[in-house]
């Protein structure tokens, strides 16, 4: 995680350390409360990520579009993307159905020096209107939508990006081989231990997740995405089996 992602006062995870009942998980305000550590010693790779959208934001932003985040939970993505817009005249909104997210995103981004206005929105994002878009971000933020209704969000976005466009989709996927799916299981759940996490809490919020993070192999993102109307995608970004891509609509 970015220095501008570490803020005073962010409260270590331990939702999963005692015996709970399960329930399935939930971007509530206790989730809300520990969610910088919590993705950043869940997600390997989540501290390049971020830094990176910037990168691509600053490359492929155009003045006069519209940039959005999709999903923004505490506005680390959205915070990236204003900075690689700059000065250029876009507009930047970060949508998140979770008010309790968008609370706390409110706060980091009245904290972060940077000029450029930020909207946000507390709505489900298969109600946010897309148009007009430079740059789109969901990041960790389609596996939680319902498969079957993803096509239908990829497709908006697609018909909105701009020729030169770009959609920066991050996914946690699943493998067609059932060794590989092994291995990879296997060396998340060691990336987790390694940051301090117990059996039990990685058990009991796998169990939590199970429900609502609807995972897909790689082929399935890719052959959805070009049948949405994306001219190219490529992965620029691997770690276990969290990745993120990129799909391009051609100039």
């Amino acid at each position: 995680m970015s220095d501008r992602d570490t803020k005073p006062g962010q409260a270590l995870d331990r939702l999963y350390a005692s015996e709970r009942e399960t329930e399935e998980f939930r971007f509530d305000a206790s989730v809300a409360r520990v969610f910088p550590d919590m993705i950043r010693r869940s997600v390997p790779g989540y501290t390049t990520i971020i830094p990176m959208i910037e990168v691509i934001t600053e490359q492929y932003a155009r003045p006069g579009s519209h940039c959005y985040d999709l999903g923004c939970s505490l506005g680390a993505s959205t915070l990236a993307m204003r900075h690689g817009i700059g000065d250029r005249d876009c507009t930047l909104t970060g949508v998140d159905n979770s008010a309790a997210m968008i609370e706390r995103c409110e706060h980091y981004i009245a904290l972060d020096d940077h000029p450029l206005p930020v909207a946000l929105r507390c709505e489900d994002i298969l109600d946010t209107p897309v148009n007009n878009a430079s740059v789109t971000t969901l990041n960790f933020t389609l596996q939680f939508v319902a498969p079957e209704k993803r096509a239908e969000l990829l497709t908006r976005i697609a018909d909105a990006t701009l020729p030169g466009g770009v959609l920066i989709l991050s996914e946690k996927i699943r493998f067609e081989s059932d060794t590989e799916q092994a291995i990879q299981t296997q060396l998340h759940h060691e990336f987790k231990r390694a940051n301090g996490y117990s059996d039990l809490e990685i058990s009991q919020k796998r169990s939590a997740l199970e429900q609502v993070l609807i995972p897909e192999t790689l082929t399935a993102h890719r052959q959805r995405l070009t049948q949405a109307g994306f001219d190219q995608v490529l992965v620029w970004y691997q770690c276990f089996n969290f990745v993120s891509m990129l799909a391009i609509k051609t100039p």
